[in-house]
Order: C-alpha cells, then structure tokens, then sequence
C-alpha cells in the first residue's frame, strides 16, 4: 500500500513560512514566465500563487494590467511593498487579491495571460485548478502552467512530498478542449540547480503554453 498524500499547506502554514525569513523566494521572476511570455501583447494577466511578487513585478514593468492572487496575506503584504519599492507605475498596474484557489471559486473573470508557477496540489485538487486556470483565459488569451516534473523526485533535490503532487505536461494539457486550445508548448525543460550536497542536478520542470481559440 502507497502511503497517503500528506496535506496541502493551509493559510497559517504558508503565512508562518513566510514569517519565518525575510525572503524565502529569490526576488527573481520565473525564467519560464520571462521566456514564455516575453513576445506576448501586454493585457491583463493573472498571477495566481503570486508569493512575494517576482512575477507579477516583472509583468507589470512589462506593461501587463496584473491581479497577482495568493492564499497567505502575509506573502501579498510583502509583494505589496516590493512592488511600492518599483515605483508607483508598477505598483498601480498590480491588484493584489487573497484567495485559496483550491478551496474556493472565486469570479476571476477572464485574463488575457494566466499563469500559475510551481502550484503543487494533491491530484484531486490539481485537476480542478487546472481547470479554473483554463476557465479564466479570455478567447484569444494565453494559458501558462509551471511545475516540477515527476522525475524531480529520482534527483533527492527537495519537491513536495508525493508523486501526486508533481505533474507532468500531459495531465494539464489533459483539462483543455482540444476543440478550444491549440496547445503551443507542452514539454519538460532542463535546468542546474544545487542538489542535496551542493553539487549541480539537472531537474525537469513541466511548461505547457496554450492559446485559446478567439471567436469566430
């Protein structure tokens, strides 16, 4: 018998993780968010599992209209300052929202760019958040998913614990009509990082970009 997925982290997890350091994430966009959405028109995008604000950051010094979503108010506080500290044009094009988009379903309305960066759920909620994802693209928008790839878990560099809650690009692609999307990019990409001593670990991180279709 496989032994049970572990809980998802709740709010007063994550806020007492983020209370724990004065930055537990590096202050630098996701290079999959800065390679994939680079060519992009900017519009309005959708940061969801926004953290410490990188992302939606660097969205909106790119021009993007950006609600940046998280469920720890203590992480949107802090990505409220870092964004104060860009300046009052990047502040002003960034709404920062509490939501658990997990648990809730909230009216996000629809995005021209949706992107969510590393959110590992169990796979039950995975699905659905998947399919909320897809659901507040605009027609003609843009769908960005990011995670760790199963394999991370052959590499003994950190992820959370339990296959479930890794995914590869099939499983997202899996939520879109295709009839509805044409799929862009659905892969796994390379990159170094420090393994458990130190040492350089290739790791694979899961990217699927997908376009959904305009009217008419």
């Amino acid at each position: 018998m496989s032994p049970p997925e572990p809980p998802f982290a709740t709010q007063a997890q994550w806020d007492e993780r983020y209370r724990s350091a004065s930055r537990i994430w590096s202050g630098q966009p996701n290079p999959h968010l800065v390679a994939q959405a680079a060519g992009l028109t900017p519009g309005t995008a959708l940061d969801v599992g926004s953290g410490e604000g990188a992302d939606a950051i660097w969205l909106a010094k790119a021009g993007w209209r950006v609600t940046a979503l998280d469920i720890s108010p203590v992480a949107l506080e802090r990505a409220a300052d870092h964004a104060a500290e860009a300046g009052p044009d990047v502040a002003g094009r960034i709404t920062w929202r509490h939501a658990d988009i997990a648990a809730d379903d909230p009216d996000l309305g629809r995005f021209d760019l949706v992107t969510a960066q590393f959110m590992h759920l169990p796979p039950d909620q995975l699905a659905v958040l998947h399919r909320r994802l897809a659901q507040a693209v605009a027609p003609g928008g843009t769908l960005l998913v990011v995670g760790h790839h199963p394999s991370d878990l052959e590499t003994g560099v950190r992820r959370p614990q339990g296959p479930g809650m890794l995914f590869a690009a099939e499983q997202v692609v899996a939520a879109l009509d295709p009839a509805e999307w044409q799929v862009a990019v659905a892969d796994s990409r390379q990159r170094q990082v420090p393994g458990p001593d130190e040492e350089p670990v290739t790791v694979h991180d899961t990217v699927v970009r997908a376009v959904r279709a305009a009217p008419g």
